[in-house]
């Protein structure tokens, strides 16, 4: 039937089918050649399911007219009967023009696919060579290897093998090729075959047994003389060989190429000759190879001619690869190398390179071979020349995580498919994204994409290159790689004695119990074990470069046995960032953050997270302390839990302090000390102001449920208000009420003072966690004064009674939580008394200087040196605190500037108005600093607040390894103190005094 009707039929049919000519497709099925089998419909959905049904269709009409007369109905009755032979046949010619075309010019070939066996299912280099015996020229040996191809292609496309497994099988054909071209050209030169031992080493993905299916083929010759030959011409011999071998495989000829062979990573690359002796490749590659020279060479093996030359060629190099990640910058040799192959791609093809770009294959090579190169040194089960072997070898090796490499073994193999399919189609060395529609919809339909494949391969693709540039960041450039590469190997593995040597060398009081927290973390077969014995040797140098290793390795030990079942902790040591380094820094330079961090110890994960050591502000952290208020079930639980925020954030913030105090890789030392004592200041100031709102608010709610009868504010004093609060500060604060309206007084004052007795204690309930005492010492009438006063009462207290030290005290003041609008009526009420109109007179600067005088000789410690106190020793806090606030009383009024709490901005303010020159400004500034970092010094190394340098001598090296002073230093930062401080003392008593 002929007619409208059946052509209508087909038509709609070939359309459902996926065909995009329907028209043309009618017209070939209806050519008499097809006769028998355009009735079909199981050659219609067989050819509907290949990547291009009308290129199969085309390819089939093609080879069937291309058959003899014998030969045609052969394979027509084989199409019809055999499913595997007709889906292998048609899934070939819907994927690749160019087989189409060998099959033209050979119609014989489609026999290649009948068979169906194990050995077809899995051929290895034996299976191949049996498909080349019969080549005797380069013409036929390119006609057997496109037969070949014909049968890796249908596995490929029929999904009978995989990517991986595809790739080997290509890799093994190439091994067949070479070793037929070598017999080829021995045939052809026989003397020169028996004057020398030629062996040929297959590199890059050859090697590798990753091969794509249009590839340069990358080999080395080596070769000796054959026994009784001489060098020089066996060496010529070899020469001819090897470059009668590249030509029969490289030369175009009627039957195309088969494939490059590329020899120019041999020694000196094209300026290097092409074949050299065993001993002349060693001498090159110990004297003179750069670092890309062993990354290639990882990849090596041998495949053809003299077998025993080429294994032991293969064994000479393979140390020398293992050695290579010694060599001084070589890791940062080998990211510069990746970055220089990604700078070279034109700029019009860097969006469509699926090999070179950005997200493409090299980002995945390069990174597997990266870790291989360092961590293979000590592990020879990741000495793999083939990536996803290595991938999968350093997955169980604890070195990726499984879920990276996951990500990354289904990402390569998804862009490898497309790298395959994409040559495939045309038999060329490319590795572009097509960007014709066409090509595109077949690629996608040849991956399984049907529904919309243009669309869906674009998303597919994006995806997969996404995250393959994503963990190519991660681990091409994580710090703890270049670390392990800079450890020597015996380093990375050590024995126990030998250990027990090395940690004695690297300064560790105690190697026999540093040897059993290393035993106890490492030991074992578990993944755990494996990844803590890669980071343990690196952390043991971190560790070192401290004042007290020791306790940087127990306090390490300590956190891992806390997070010992949490997947995320070694994770994140070994993946992500400088999170090891900052761990090891924090560890080893004092006891309050590793006591911090034992008591939460999930706060690890603020190491890792380039934004978690960032302090939070003072409003995000008062949301956080009152949502948990909130969830609590009491005072005393919410009070907890406000605590327990303090605690996280105390160590986010020391961790800060120390990271930036003692720089890490990623981060080095910050240049300015001023801004580490203010960012800390500030910190703590905006932590203890948000755990006196979450207090306040939880005895409120205990006590009164919504609303407290009287308003109520707490006001910042001295440290507290002036934002320069360190680890061990108290909280000093005054505490003010207004009964509400209508609200009878007496009540509303007990109410207050119920507030604040109950605050205190449950601020002070006995805590493991560092205290949070609340100093309200500073209140009118001091300690015999109430605790809590009316704002009208402090105004008619400070018309009538003040003193001058309580002017002095306020200038300090600041509303820190509570009623905001109260805190704004006490500050509008203290202004005149801080910054008062007239100035200072004369007798009140005499009584403050003689105050101070006073403090100076009754305060100080007895036995304590006063060239060395940081708080009220000369040239410490108080003299510059003092001077400070004098120019603040005398000259706050006109000087808006100097109406602020904080001590260094008071002071700047003065030097912009002129009040003191810069030379002493700066003195000043530079010695307030030095003493605040001292007494925060000293807080974080001996975990207890003291204003004088540590006399033991470990705590005494961590305050100088923290200030900055390297081992062997600390009397130079004493002596440096003292003279910083003597020079503050001077412009103390020209400015202060008066002298």
């Amino acid at each position: 039937m002929t007619g409208p009707g059946r052509r209508s039929s087909t038509f709609t049919r070939l359309l459902r089918h996926g065909f995009t000519d329907p028209s043309r497709a009618e017209g070939l099925l209806d050519l008499p050649e097809l006769a028998a089998l355009r009735d079909d419909s199981v050659l219609l959905d067989a050819l509907g399911a290949t990547a291009d049904p009308d290129l199969a269709l085309h390819g089939l009409v093609r080879l069937v007219e291309a058959q003899p007369e014998d030969g045609r109905q052969t394979l027509t009755t084989t199409l019809l009967s055999a499913k595997p032979f007709r889906d292998r046949l048609l899934g070939v010619l819907g994927a690749s023009e160019a087989l189409a075309d060998h099959l033209a010019r050979h119609p014989r070939d489609w026999q290649a696919l009948v068979t169906y066996e194990a050995a077809d299912l899995n051929p290895g280099v034996a299976e191949f060579e049996r498909g080349l015996a019969e080549a005797d020229d380069p013409i036929s040996l390119r006609i057997a290897y496109r037969r070949c191809l014909l049968a890796i292609a249908a596995r490929d496309v029929c999904g009978t093998a995989d990517v991986a497994q595809t790739a080997a099988e290509l890799a093994d054909l190439a091994t067949a090729t070479l070793r037929a071209a070598l017999a080829l050209a021995r045939t052809a030169a026989p003397d020169d075959a028996a004057q020398c031992r030629l062996a040929v080493i297959a590199m890059g993905k050859c090697g590798g047994h990753e091969l794509n299916y249009v590839s340069d083929v990358d080999v080395i010759f080596v070769a000796e003389p054959a026994e009784g030959a001489d060098e020089g011409k066996a060496l010529q011999a070899a020469t001819r060989l090897a470059s009668h071998l590249m030509r029969i495989c490289s030369e175009t000829t009627v039957e195309g190429v088969i494939w490059p062979v590329d020899a120019n990573l041999r020694p000196e690359g094209r300026n290097g000759p092409l074949v050299r002796t065993l001993s002349s490749h060693l001498a090159y590659y110990q004297r003179w190879a750069k670092t890309w020279e062993f990354q290639a060479l990882l990849k090596a093996r041998a495949v053809a001619g003299d077998p025993e030359l080429g294994e032991a060629y293969i064994d000479a190099v393979s140390p020398l690869v293992w050695q290579a990640a010694e060599r001084e910058n070589f890791v940062a040799d080998v990211q510069k190398m990746r970055r220089r192959v990604v700078d070279n791609i034109p700029a019009a093809h860097v969006d469509r390179q699926l090999k070179l770009g950005p997200g493409g294959l090299r980002d995945v090579e390069f990174a597997v071979q990266l870790l291989q190169l360092v961590h293979g040194r000590s592990d020879a089960t990741l000495r793999s020349g083939t990536t996803l072997d290595a991938l999968g070898a350093l997955a169980a090796g604890g070195y990726v995580g499984r879920a990276d490499a996951a990500q990354l073994d289904d990402a390569y193999r998804f862009l490898r498919v497309m790298e395959h399919r994409i040559q495939l189609y045309r038999l060329r060395r490319t590795h572009l994204v097509p960007e014709d529609d066409a090509d595109l919809r077949r690629l996608g339909r040849s991956l399984g994409l049907r529904t919309d494949p243009v669309a869906e391969l674009d998303k597919e693709w994006r995806r997969h290159a996404s995250i393959v540039r994503r963990l190519h960041e991660k681990l091409f450039y994580r710090p703890l790689l270049d670390a392990v590469a800079q450890l020597a190997p015996g380093e990375i593995r050590l024995s126990p004695a030998a250990a027990g040597q090395r940690l004695e060398a690297l300064g560790y009081a105690d190697p026999a119990a540093a040897l059993r927290h290393l035993e106890a973390l490492s030991s074992g077969v578990s993944r755990k074990a494996a990844i803590q014995r890669t980071l343990l040797p690196v952390l043991l140098g971190w560790f070192a470069d401290s004042a007290d290793p020791d306790a940087g390795l127990l306090g390490f030990r300590k956190v891992s046995d806390a997070l010992g079942k949490t997947p995320w902790y070694l994770r994140l040591l070994r993946d992500e960032g400088a999170a090891a380094e900052n761990l090891a820094r924090v560890l080893s330079a004092g006891r309050l953050a590793p006591d911090l961090l034992l008591r939460a110890p999930e706060a690890v994960a603020l190491l890792g997270d380039p934004e978690g050591l960032k302090p939070r502000g003072r409003e995000h952290l008062e949301q956080e302390v009152l949502a948990a208020v909130r969830r609590a079930e009491g005072a005393e639980q919410a009070v907890a839990a406000a605590r327990g925020v303090r605690r996280r954030e105390l160590f986010r913030t020391a961790a800060a302090d120390l990271i930036g105090s003692y720089g890490t890789e990623d981060s080095p030392r910050e240049a300015d000390p001023g801004s580490l004592v203010d960012r800390v200041g500030n910190a703590v100031t905006d932590l203890n102001a948000a755990t006196i709102a979450g207090a306040l608010r939880a005895v409120v709610r205990d006590g009164w449920g919504d609303e407290l009868p009287t308003r109520f504010a707490v006001i910042g004093m001295g440290r507290f208000g002036g934002h320069e609060l360190g680890y061990g500060s108290d909280a000093d604060v005054l505490f003010v009420h207004e009964p509400r309206e209508g609200v009878d007084e007496q009540e509303a004052a007990r109410a207050a003072n119920r507030v604040v007795e109950e605050m205190r204690r449950l601020l002070q309930l006995p805590t493991a966690d560092p205290p949070l005492l609340i100093d309200a010492d500073l209140r009118p009438e001091g300690r015999s004064g109430p605790l809590v006063r009316t704002l009208g009462s402090y105004g008619a207290y400070y018309r009538r009674w003040s003193l001058v030290w309580e002017a002095q005290a306020l200038l300090r003041a600041e509303p820190m939580a509570g009623d905001a609008e109260l805190g704004e009526r006490f500050t509008a009420l203290i202004d005149p008394l801080r910054y008062p109109e007239e100035g200072l007179g004369e007798e009140a600067v005499r009584e403050i200087r003689r105050l101070k005088a006073r403090m100076e000789s009754e305060r100080l410690p007895r036995g304590a040196d006063p060239t060395l106190h940081a708080k009220l020793g000369r040239g410490g806090l108080s003299d510059v605190e003092w001077t400070v606030q004098l120019l603040q009383l005398r000259h706050g009024r006109r000087l808006p500037g100097l109406r602020t709490p904080r001590t260094r901005e008071a002071l700047a303010a003065a030097l912009a108005a002129g009040l003191i020159p810069a030379d002493e400004a700066q003195i000043l500034d530079e010695a307030w600093v030095l003493a605040t970092r001292v007494r925060n010094a000293v807080m974080l190394v001996r975990g207890r607040a003291g204003d004088t340098f540590p006399s033991d001598g470990r705590e005494l090296a961590a305050v100088g390894r923290y200030l900055g002073y390297g081992p062997g230093h600390v009397g130079e930062m004493v002596d440096d103190y003292r003279r910083i401080t003597r020079r503050a003392r001077a412009v103390v008593e020209e400015l202060f005094y008066g002298s």
